[in-house]
């Protein structure tokens, strides 16, 4: 499911299926896009953060055109403790490699993989990124 920002309207929540992973897209050619996030993220339970939510960058083939620095996305990432993604959606490989990441990820945090937590995933991608 798709919401352009946060919070959700609350007259269908008897009907919402449980959200397993928030994915906050962010256009980095919209400062926007960035805005919005930010302002969608005081409505997330900062349960969230431990596993479920992360942040996908799109648009990163066209820097000379960004509109966003990817140094304060960054630092978004880490004060969520949440996984930053970079991607760019116009280029078929990678649209594909991005998609069946965010599918495992989904998959993990659904309780669909074995013996993987949502916090132990995240555990792990932060101790790549530190190395």
């Amino acid at each position: 499911h798709l919401a352009r920002s946060l919070p959700l309207p609350s007259e269908r929540d008897h009907l919402r299926p449980r959200i397993d992973l928030i994915v906050f897209m962010i256009d980095i050619k919209s400062k926007y896009s960035l805005k919005n996030v930010e302002t969608s993220l005081a409505h997330v339970d900062a349960s969230f953060f431990l596993g479920k939510a992360c942040f996908l960058v799109t648009g990163v083939g066209r820097l000379n055109s960004c509109s966003v620095e990817t140094n304060a996305i960054c630092k978004l990432g880490e004060a969520y403790c949440s996984p930053v993604l970079f991607c760019e959606l116009e280029l078929e490989g990678i649209r594909v490699t991005t998609a069946q990441r965010l599918l495992r990820m989904l998959q993990i945090c659904a309780g669909h993989i074995p013996g993987v937590s949502a916090l132990s995933f995240v555990s792990l991608m932060r101790n790549s990124d530190n190395n």
